[in-house]
C-alpha cells in the first residue's frame, strides 16, 4: 500500500510540472513603441487640485478614481458624444455644462467600468455619486461632472467610489494631474498629458490637459476622456466656440478602429486665476494667443491617442488636396484612415499603394481617377492613373519601415483639404479585444 501511495504521489507530482510548463506565458504590459520617452512636466494649475485613489471598481492593486475640485469662478465647457447610446454620465454631463460658475466646479472620473447601457440603474449612480461628491465639497449637484470609461453593459458599483471619497478629498493637491492621467487609463499603455504657456498681455497663462484613449476611436465629436485645465481668464461663449472649433481640427480628425465611444467627452475648465487679463473675443490678440495655445494641448492629447492606438506600432498622417471641397478632401482622408487592407498593409510594411486607390474609390467624394497622385512622405508614387515613372517598389517598401508615415493624396479637382491621423492594425489589437473582459 505504501508503495502504491508512493507512485500516486509521483504521478501528480509529475502531472503538476508538466501543468507548469505548458501553461501559456503571462501577460506582459506592453508600452506602446510610439509613446513618448518620458510623461511631461505639466504646470500648477492655480484653483485646480486633484486626487485620485484605488477604489477596486475592476481593477485591483491601482488608482481608478479620479476627482478634481475646482475653485469659485471656473468656466467649464465640453464636448460630447453624439453616440445613440450615450452612458448616464454623459448625458448628466451635458445637462449641466452651462452651470454657474460662481460656485465652482468638480470632476469625477471612474475607469474600469462605463456605467453604459445600465438603464435606470445607470443614472441613479450617476446621481448618487453626484450628491456625494457634492455634500463633500460643499457644491451644488448641477456643478459635479462624473465620467466613466470602461466595460460596457456592466452596473456600476458606485458605492465603492462614495466610499472612497473621503480619502479623495483628503489627498487633493494642485499637483495631482499626473496621477490622474494614470488614473483614468483603461487599455493605454502610458499616461497621457501635455502642457503650454501661452502669454496674454505680457502675462503667463497656464494649459495643462490629460486624455485618456486607446481602442474604440473613431471621431464624433471629442473622442475618448479628455481633461484640460487653464488659469486663463475666459468669458464662458468664448471659451465653448473655441472648444467646439478645435475639436473639429484634433479629437475629431483622429481614428483608430472606426468605433465611437457611448461615454466620450472632452471638458475645459478655466479657472480665471491667472494674472492676464480676460479673454472675451475670439478675434483679439488675446483671443488668438489662447487659441493657438489650447489647440497645441488638444492636438498633443489627439496624436498620443493615435500612438497609443491597441497595438499600433505606426502613426500615420494622412493628408488629402485638390477635393471638390472640405467635406470631400474628409470623406477620402477618413476612408483610407480606417481601411482595414491599409492599415494592415502598413503594419507589414507593404507599399500597397492599390488599396489607397480602392479607398478613394470608395469614399463617397468626387474622384478622377486619371487626375489623382498618390505620395509615400516625399516620394511620388502614381500620378496621372498610373504608377509614376521615377516610383520603384524599393523605394516605397524603404519608407515603410519608418514609424512616422504620411500618405498624401491630391485629387487635383479643387481646393478642398483635410488632415487626420490613424495607425496600422496589428495581430495585437485582436488579442487585446480577445480577451478586454477576461
Amino acid at each position: 500500500m505504501g508503495a502504491k501511495k508512493k507512485l500516486k504521489r509521483k504521478i501528480k507530482s509529475l502531472k503538476s510540472a508538466l501543468r507548469v510548463q505548458h501553461a501559456p506565458a503571462a501577460k506582459v504590459a506592453l508600452v506602446s513603441p510610439l509613446a513618448p520617452a518620458a510623461f511631461p512636466d505639466l504646470p500648477v494649475i492655480k484653483g485646480a487640485r486633484f486626487a485620485s485613489v484605488a477604489a477596486g471598481v475592476r481593477y485591483k492593486g491601482r488608482t481608478d478614481v479620479v476627482l478634481a475640485q475646482l475653485d469659485p469662478g471656473t468656466v467649464v465647457a465640453g464636448t460630447f458624444t453624439r453616440s445613440a447610446t450615450r452612458a448616464a454620465s454623459v448625458l448628466d454631463a451635458q445637462a449641466k455644462i452651462v452651470g454657474d460658475s460662481a460656485k465652482g466646479a468638480a470632476i469625477l472620473v471612474n475607469s474600469g467600468n462605463a456605467n453604459a447601457f445600465t438603464g435606470a440603474q445607470g443614472q441613479e449612480s450617476v446621481a448618487a455619486i453626484c450628491a456625494a461628491v457634492a455634500e463633500k465639497l460643499g457644491l451644488p449637484t448641477e456643478r459635479v461632472f462624473t465620467a466613466s470609461t470602461g466595460v460596457i453593459g456592466e452596473a456600476l458599483p458606485h458605492d465603492r467610489i462614495i466610499a472612497a471619497l473621503g480619502d479623495l478629498t483628503t489627498a487633493l493637491d494642485q499637483d495631482g494631474l499626473p496621477g490622474a492621467a494614470r488614473a483614468i487609463m483603461t487599455t493605454d499603455t502610458f499616461p497621457k498629458g501635455t502642457a503650454k504657456t501661452v502669454e496674454i498681455d505680457g502675462k503667463p497663462v497656464q494649459i495643462a490637459g490629460i486624455a485618456k484613449g486607446s481602442g474604440m476611436i473613431a471621431p464624433d465629436m471629442a473622442t475618448m476622456l479628455v481633461y484640460i485645465f487653464t488659469d486663463a481668464k475666459i468669458a464662458r461663449p468664448v471659451l465653448h466656440a473655441l472648444v467646439t472649433g478645435l475639436t473639429d481640427r484634433s479629437f475629431n480628425c483622429i481614428t483608430v478602429d472606426s468605433d465611437t465611444s457611448t461615454s466620450d467627452m472632452l471638458l475645459v475648465a478655466a479657472t480665471g486665476q491667472a494674472d492676464a487679463p480676460e479673454i472675451t473675443e475670439i478675434d483679439s490678440d488675446a483671443g488668438k494667443a489662447f487659441a493657438d495655445g489650447l489647440g497645441a494641448v488638444m492636438r498633443d492629447l489627439a496624436h498620443q491617442v493615435v500612438r497609443d492606438g491597441e497595438g499600433a506600432t505606426k502613426f500615420i498622417e494622412v493628408a488629402v488636396t485638390g477635393a471638390r471641397s472640405d467635406a470631400d478632401a474628409r470623406k477620402v482622408a477618413f476612408a483610407i484612415a480606417n481601411s482595414p487592407l491599409v492599415k494592415t498593409a502598413v503594419a507589414g510594411e507593404d507599399p500597397n499603394w492599390g488599396r489607397i486607390v480602392m479607398a478613394v474609390g470608395k469614399s463617397g467624394a468626387e474622384a478622377d481617377r486619371d487626375r489623382l497622385s498618390i505620395r509615400f512622405g516625399p516620394h511620388l508614387v502614381a500620378t496621372n492613373g498610373q504608377v509614376a515613372p521615377s516610383y520603384a517598389e524599393d523605394i516605397g517598401a524603404s519608407y515603410m519601415k519608418g514609424q512616422e508615415l504620411v500618405i498624401g493624396v491630391d485629387l487635383r479637382l479643387g481646393e478642398g483639404a483635410a488632415t487626420v491621423w490613424t495607425c496600422d492594425l496589428t495581430n495585437r489589437y485582436i488579442e487585446i479585444n480577445a480577451d478586454y473582459r477576461s
